[in-house]
């Protein structure tokens, strides 16, 4: 047991004191940090005006498109050809088109630009068109646009848990993002740590290190302290994460909340080209984010078993971390080389990028067949049953799952073990999966 301690102590310290963890883990937040700066920067300098000609034969639309931010339009009394002659020397980023019989042919309408379209563009065009025909066809109905946006109505429903008898309100919108979020945590730091554990066993190995570790040492010991000290490192690692990552978000929260309070208000600089009976009805839809969606954020969180969900996500992400990364150590002392390892590596990383996918059709039935089985599954419960937490689950489902979990990691550990105390000594020699299967059963 000293000599496990030892050699965990031995890889914590030398992972955690490199330049390049220490680099990585203020990096990262930083970087998150700078991702989100840059994208609220854009959001605010705005965007050049494009200018757009339109040509209207059928007589409908004239000053219906309304200017925004992004698009001006000119309308211009010209026929088609000679507008598309003059439309290189024009300075005009697009040219509409739109023919005298829309009515009869709404799949008429033509956008030229000297390269492609954007998509808002088009859609904005589009909508324009229709709304407009809308507009004509419910005036000879006798139905006005204002009678129709006041039919209209924001539903939200209240989602709220019968467990026992009792009432628990719930989110489904917290529940979905808190689950995929654990989930892809768990799936990158597999990939990330268990290939960690591949290298050092790869380096040990190749620099000869090992004959001298392993002259003090059994390789299972060795093996498993290397294996736990990444582990440590790793949950070292996210902990930083976090803690910086949280304390520059309420920095930035607050310099960015100060920011929009000196800003005018945008939905009614939007709003200015609109029909006044739409541009109200739009500015009551419009929540305000500080009063209105803030505390429905929080209530949502609350309403999660964010207790279950912490405790459960340390525990399935070691218990992930340990049965993926004994392979992965495994594969490294079976190899010589970075270009060995491929056809090693497939068949242990199919099982967790099957999850991730299947975690997509969890997320919409969190409760059945597919998700009890595959939560149940050892290489894939870390994730499926991460994704599956949030929105509850029975606790004798989460034991089962807890117990085969553990089965799974002492059968991959043994396992490892086996083709590790062999490998590790093993030079010169292109590994099969013929040889790794005599060394599972070789006695020595």
């Amino acid at each position: 047991m000293n000599n496990i301690l030892l050699i965990i102590k031995r890889e914590y310290l030398t992972r955690v004191k490199k330049k390049s963890f220490i680099i990585l883990t203020i990096l990262v937040p930083l970087l998150m940090m700078g991702m989100w700066a840059g994208i609220f920067w854009a959001a605010m300098s705005g965007i050049d005006q494009k200018d757009i000609s339109v040509i209207d034969e059928s007589g409908y639309f004239v000053n219906k498109i309304a200017n925004n931010e992004m698009y001006s339009f000119e309308y211009i009394d010209s026929n088609l050809d000679e507008a598309k002659k003059a439309f290189p020397d024009s300075k005009k980023d697009a040219l509409v088109y739109i023919p005298a019989d829309i009515m009869e042919n709404p799949k008429s309408v033509r956008i030229f630009a000297q390269s492609g379209v954007p998509l808002e563009l088009k859609s904005k065009v589009e909508g324009s068109i229709e709304r407009e025909i809308e507009n004509i066809k419910l005036t000879e109905a006798g139905i006005t646009r204002s009678v129709l946006e006041d039919a209209k109505l924001n539903v939200s429903s209240e989602t709220i848990s019968l467990k026992d008898g009792n009432e628990k309100k719930s989110s489904s919108t917290a529940a979905t993002i808190i689950g995929f979020a654990c989930a892809f945590l768990i799936y990158i730091s597999v990939f990330i740590y268990g290939a960690q554990v591949m290298r050092g066993v790869m380096e040990e190995k190749t620099s000869r290190i090992v004959e001298v570790i392993i002259s003090s040492v059994k390789p299972f010991q060795l093996m498993i302290g290397k294996i736990v000290g990444v582990a440590l490192v790793g949950l070292t690692q996210f902990t930083l994460w976090i803690v910086l990552t949280l304390g520059l978000f309420t920095v930035a929260g607050q310099l960015v909340g100060s920011k929009l309070q000196d800003m005018p208000d945008v939905n009614a600089m939007q709003s200015a080209n609109l029909p006044p009976e739409v541009a109200a009805q739009m500015q009551q839809s419009q929540p305000d984010f500080t009063s209105d969606m803030l505390p429905d954020i929080v209530n949502a969180a609350g309403t999660l078993p964010i207790t279950t969900i912490i405790v459960s996500f340390l525990f399935y992400f070691l218990g992930g971390y340990l049965l993926y990364s004994s392979l992965f150590g495994a594969v490294g002392s079976a190899v010589d080389g970075e270009t060995d390892t491929q056809q090693f590596i497939l068949p242990i990383t199919i099982p967790i990028i099957a999850a991730f996918v299947i975690a997509q059709f969890v997320m919409r039935d969190p409760n059945g067949p597919l998700a009890f089985w595959a939560s149940m599954v050892p290489f894939t419960s870390p994730i499926i049953m991460m994704v599956r937490i949030p929105f509850g689950v029975p606790i004798w489902q989460i034991a089962l799952s807890i117990t085969l979990l553990v089965g799974g990691f002492v059968f991959t550990t043994w396992l490892a073990a086996r083709i590790y105390r062999v490998g590790i000594l093993m030079y010169g020699k292109k590994v099969t999966w013929k040889e790794l299967s005599k060394w599972v059963f070789y006695k020595g």
